[in-house]
């Protein structure tokens, strides 16, 4: 069989490129160990520090892109810059190692999404509705973003929450799209994806196919030394259907079973002749080789990385001394053992090496071996491809496999078994050769999901080294029927959808319940901030008179502005004088002390009567009226100033002549209007 990743100790031949990893791990190990005489996992040492620098440097990429995304310029200190770079290069090489060293690893992948495809999307569905928490509360965070940073108290709450709506979609708009959008697009593809998932574990049960049957790989190497007897005789105890083995020829024309192309690994060679410890087997007599001891290797558990198989159960202390005491096993004993249970036997032929005396005999000296051993042809699955047309001239019975070839080549080599690697199931799951009614034998299946995956797909026998555990499997894992799991998608589906809008429209509450609180403070703010004015302004208004609403322009401040004036001033918002009483006493040294002024003869212009701004009323005036008065006419009320005209000169030798004074009905009619204007006030 083909070479697989067995050939390190800790490993099962179902490895993946993980697996790889640690067998590479091993082998350093073990050149560490060699060397120093220390055994430690160097690489996990490695591994690590490189895992911490990664995770840095990402971190430093990460926060990088946020502050570029914010317009800020980055100052990146020059040991960043050389780790950055490093990190990046490093990456970049072991990608492109991973990718092209380890090409079909990834087909593993592949397979492993047809089975778990379904629970896949069962898992994202969730994480999605996790992620649905933080995602809400952020964009609710962006559309509240600014709500404190308004600083004018001018501003009325209406015009407070526009500009806020108004700031928050222009600066937070961008970043809500490149957050909410892409969950939106993969919550939608989630959603939709179960239509393009083909799995060939999603089907009717009357479409199920029989269980595979099994070949032992080496014939049951977790419960006895590879290719002895013994794991021959187990593998046929726990129910394969064939026995699976490498067969190699001896120098002395014996054919005997071997993997490796040395000895090194599965014998005792370094304890006898360790210089030949590298050597190709097929140079050493089958006198030399039947006096290897093949089984000790098996029994050392001292070191983990001498065990066989990662997970291996322990033995009986029968078995143990049975193994230990195992040797190289003959073609000739696989047969008789065989022959005897009724089993099959399939087998790879290891071409001799060069210089070696059945270099280009070696296929007709196996079948001579074959056709001695009186074994039943039928039983024989026979794979080498080399000389072919001479094996099946001389055993016609016997089974002919191919391998991955084209239908064409099988129909003319009237081959009807292939025998193919897993990962081939990537490719239509062989469905050529189902069509075609080609039996298929996939190799090696070792994990339970396979199993089942190959039993799904109608594959008729595997090839494993874990033949227990696959033979107590009585139904394939994973498996279910297509109505099944569409109710499964619809209800996780409806679910996931109620449960990420309910937490969606918990956030926007909680984001509107803490807008409106802000509005209702602001607003509780500013109306204690303008109370004390307010109270300030109506306790002038209703304890200080207000007289006059007006000054008239002829009034003795207007026309003579070096007079002092006797009236009285207010400090409040409205200044309001009264015109003083008729005094005869002040009157005549008024006359006394001033000179007057007289305008010239052609200037004079009697006076225009003013129209009075508040007229006396006695009709009853609504609150509404009185408060529209107080709010719009008040304000605006402005004093006249004395206007005199420009070609106006003084006189002094023109006879004086008084001021002209405000009659009494005028007087009464200012006394009435700021009475009725203080009663409306004080009612307010």
């Amino acid at each position: 069989m083909p070479h697989s990743v067995l050939c390190c100790p800790i490993l099962d031949g179902n490895s993946t490129a993980f697996c790889c990893v640690l067998k590479i791990e091993t082998r350093f190990c073990r050149a560490i160990y060699l060397t120093t005489g220390i055994w430690f996992y160097w690489s996990i040492v490695l591994l690590s520090l490189f895992g911490i620098l990664t995770a840095y440097t990402s971190l430093l990429l990460v926060l990088g892109f946020l502050l570029v995304w914010e317009g800020n310029k980055l100052y990146l200190h020059w040991c960043h810059k050389i780790l950055v770079l490093l990190v990046t290069a490093v990456a970049v090489a072991l990608l492109w190692v991973l990718c092209k060293l380890w090409k079909d690893k990834w087909l593993i992948l592949g397979l492993s999404l047809k089975v778990f495809a379904p629970y896949w999307h069962l898992a994202c569905i969730t994480l999605m509705i996790i992620f649905s928490w933080p995602v809400s509360y952020y964009l609710v965070q962006l559309e509240g973003e600014g709500m404190s940073c308004w600083p004018d108290p001018c501003l009325t709450p209406s015009a407070l929450a526009l500009a806020h709506i108004l700031h928050s979609a222009k600066q937070n708009l961008a970043l809500q799209m490149v957050v909410g959008l892409p969950f939106i697009i993969v919550l939608l593809f989630l959603y939709v994806i179960p239509l393009g998932i083909h799995s060939p574990c999603i089907q009717d049960k009357e479409k199920l196919g029989p269980k595979p049957t099994f070949f032992g790989h080496r014939g049951a190497p977790m419960f006895g030394p590879e290719n002895t007897m013994m794991s021959f005789e187990k593998a046929v105890e726990h129910g394969a259907h064939g026995l699976e083995s490498d067969v190699h020829i001896s120098y002395d024309s014996v054919p005997f079973l071997m993997h490796d192309h040395n000895l090194k690994r599965t014998t005792n060679i370094e304890e006898v002749l360790p210089s030949a410890a590298l050597n190709r087997s097929e140079f050493f007599t089958w006198d030399f080789l039947s006096s290897l001891n093949a089984g000790r290797w098996f029994l050392k558990v001292i070191e983990p990385w001498n065990k066989p198989f990662y997970r291996m159960e322990p033995l009986s202390e029968a078995d143990n001394e049975k193994a230990r005491s195992q040797t190289i096993a003959k073609l000739r004993d696989l047969l008789d053992l065989a022959q005897k249970e009724k089993k099959y036997v399939i087998f790879d032929l290891v071409a001799p090496p060069p210089k070696h005396p059945h270099r280009n005999t070696y296929v007709r000296l196996v079948v001579r071996v074959i056709l001695d051993s009186k074994i039943e042809p039928h039983l024989i699955f026979w794979l080498p491809g080399f000389d072919r047309d001479y094996v099946r001239l001389m055993a016609p019975g016997f089974q002919q496999v191919g391998r991955l070839y084209s239908l064409d080549k099988l129909s003319k080599e009237n081959i009807r078994i292939v025998n193919v690697d897993y990962k081939e199931l990537f490719y239509d799951g062989l469905r050529v050769y189902k069509e075609a009614n080609i039996t298929i034998n996939l190799y090696i299946v070792n994990k339970p999901w396979l199993f089942s995956l190959a039993w799904c797909s109608r594959i008729h026998s595997v090839t494993t080294d874990n033949i227990k555990l696959l033979s107590e499997i009585d139904h394939p894992y994973f498996f279910m029927t297509p109505r099944y799991y569409m109710f499964i998608w619809l209800l996780i589906d409806g679910i996931s959808a109620i449960l990420i809008f309910s937490i969606f429209y918990f956030h926007w509450w909680k984001g509107k319940q803490r807008d409106q609180e802000y509005i209702s403070t602001n607003i509780r703010k500013d109306t204690q901030s303008r109370g004390p004015q307010e109270r300030k302004i109506r306790e002038t208004l209703s304890t200080q008179p207000l007289n006059r609403v007006s000054e008239s322009p002829w009034t003795p401040k207007a026309l003579y502005p070096g007079l002092a004036s006797s009236t009285s001033h207010h400090s409040s918002a409205f200044r309001l004088t009264v015109p003083p009483k008729k005094n005869k006493a002040k009157k005549q040294l008024f006359k006394q002390n001033i000179k007057p002024v007289t305008p010239a003869k052609d200037n004079i212009k009697p006076p225009e009567p003013k129209k009075q701004l508040f007229e006396p009323t006695k009709t009853p005036v609504s609150c509404a009226t009185r408060r529209s008065t107080l709010q719009t006419a008040l304000p605006v009320l402005k004093v006249h100033e004395c206007k005199i005209p420009t070609n106006m000169a003084l006189h002094p030798k023109t006879n004086p002549t008084e001021a002209p004074i405000v009659q009494s009905s005028s007087q009464e009619s200012f006394v009435t209007a700021d009475t009725s204007f203080r009663m409306s006030w004080m009612k307010n």
